[in-house]
């Protein structure tokens, strides 16, 4: 599958050096630009990619450019900081801000590779990690306010029996939004469950009042 990599730097020199490098590698595509705001203007309708992202350039800097697209497209780039000797303090600031790497001008081949690889790489995890809690909040979001409320005590480890005396409801009750619950998920133990829940970014704090949890001597007592 095609890997498409940006380049964003007021250099033409280094444009073209970054561009005949990477097009050595197979199903690569790339793409360059003389400057933040050129790249900014088209970010909205790119695909997602590895982007070169140099540091300091005339009008927006590097940084600016990084902000901008952390604040509009959080997640669609993965960002490797081009920098010039002098600047590499300015470039570790910026990892601290969400860049994946950074690489000093010039570079050699190899170390071009492997780091726009390993950018990559990340990409693809973190897109499969979207899709996957994405797709685990839209079936959170398809429970009912109760199986929602089953859900929460079984993720605080509570009996059905603890549900039913929370959710003022017969343990009989907890058992059919319990079978519910589990079908709308798509899974078929209790385990499962709680993965899917935790993937979708559920957590076992509950609503004052609607669930219990266990001390360590056993007693039920009220959530908080």
């Amino acid at each position: 599958m095609a890997r498409t990599t940006y380049v964003v730097d007021d250099d033409s020199g280094v444009r073209e050096a970054f561009r005949s490098l990477l097009a050595l590698q197979p199903d690569q595509i790339v793409q360059d630009f003389s400057s933040g705001e050129a790249f900014l203007a088209e970010a909205a309708s790119l695909e997602p990619g590895v982007l070169l992202l140099d540091l300091n350039m005339p009008g927006l800097s590097g940084l600016e450019v990084l902000e901008t697209l952390q604040s509009r497209h959080r997640g669609k780039f993965t960002i490797l900081i081009l920098t010039g000797m002098g600047t590499v303090s300015d470039a570790l600031d910026a990892m601290r801000s969400g860049v994946f790497d950074f690489i000093e001008k010039p570079c050699d081949a190899k170390l071009l590779f492997d780091a726009v690889d390993a950018a990559h790489i990340a990409l693809a995890w973190d897109g499969a990690a979207a899709a996957s809690a994405a797709q685990a909040r839209a079936r959170i979001g398809s429970l009912s306010g109760r199986e929602h409320d089953v859900l929460i005590g079984l993720l605080q480890g509570n009996a059905n029996k603890d549900i039913a005396e929370a959710l003022d409801i017969s343990a009989r009750t907890v058992e059919i939004y319990r079978s519910n619950m589990m079908a709308k998920l798509n899974v078929h133990t209790l385990s499962a469950a709680i993965r899917l829940a935790l993937v979708a970014g559920v957590t076992p704090s509950s609503r004052p009042g609607t669930v219990r949890s266990r001390d360590l001597s056993g007693q039920a007592s009220m959530g908080r």
